[in-house]
């Protein structure tokens, strides 16, 4: 950018390590516990490799489990306080899908390691996926990685199923958390803005 312009367009793609490893990834999560497996491995993964939090997401074909899009929190590689995985693969679901409303293409599934933060939240409601499926929720996620994941509503269940959106919880939670036990005993970048 030179001096007096101003920025027109910004870049967000997967870190190297995982577009290379998206070749080996299977195509078809059948169960529950297959999608989230993968996304915890990925949690794991991501946080070691630089690119962000200890956070992961594949967007999926509710019935089939077939993959459209993984996505992993690429924050600190991409300089984008808005980069969270679903943010990331809910817009590379869109990319695919070519519509901005997944709604349009079957009953898509979100499938996350652990429940969405304040932005996130939004997210999910404006994408169009019908479930989401997450590895956890609780205090967990902010008590041991120092996340700062901002206001959601007690209620926040009971708002997307009034929306028509399923939430399935608890799936391979542990798992999760033992994810957030290492990132929290390790120094990686906690990026809360202004702190």
């Amino acid at each position: 950018m030179t001096a007096g312009t101003l920025p027109t367009r910004f870049d967000v793609s997967l870190p190297d390590w995982l577009v290379a490893e998206l070749p080996s990834l299977p195509r078809v999560l059948p169960s529950p516990e297959d999608r989230v497996r993968l996304v915890n491995s990925l949690a794991d993964r991501n946080w070691r490799e630089g690119n962000g939090g200890p956070f992961a997401a594949v967007v999926v074909d509710a019935a089939s489990g077939d993959i459209v899009s993984v996505g992993v929190n690429v924050v600190l590689s991409s300089g984008l306080s808005s980069q969270h995985a679903e943010v990331t693969a809910l817009g590379l679901a869109q990319t695919a899908l070519g519509s901005w409303d997944l709604s349009d293409h079957r009953d898509l599934e979100l499938v996350v390691n652990w429940r969405p933060c304040a932005m996130c939240f939004g997210a999910v409601i404006w994408s169009g996926v019908r479930s989401v499926l997450l590895s956890g929720t609780g205090p967990e996620c902010e008590a041991l990685t120092g996340f700062d994941e901002g206001p959601l509503d007690e209620g926040w269940v009971a708002q997307l199923a009034e929306r028509g959106i399923r939430v399935r919880e608890g799936v391979l939670r542990e798992e999760a958390v033992a994810v957030f036990e290492r990132f929290g005993a390790s120094d990686a970048v906690v990026y809360n803005a202004g702190r």
